[in-house]
């Protein structure tokens, strides 16, 4: 890997880190993330789990890009 691709990596990972909690936020302010008792609707379960697995993505992007820095380029 090249340093050029785990530094794409690592940012991609980062820009994933900061965007994705922001958007949960707002998701979570939206009416129709819960009913009227309270509890959460489909529209909210739904949005955390491409949360959560878009932070996953992340978090292996950026172990990916780590690994590819310590290594450094080799073809």
């Amino acid at each position: 890997m090249t340093i050029a691709l785990a530094l794409f990596l690592l940012v991609n990972a980062a820009w994933s880190f900061f965007v994705w909690p922001a958007f949960l936020r707002r998701v979570a302010r939206d009416p129709r993330a819960r009913t009227s008792t309270g509890a959460a609707t489909r529209f909210l379960r739904v949005h955390q789990i491409l949360v959560t697995v878009s932070l996953l993505l992340a978090l292996g992007l950026a172990i990916f890009g780590i690994v590819g820095l310590v290594r450094g380029t080799y073809a």
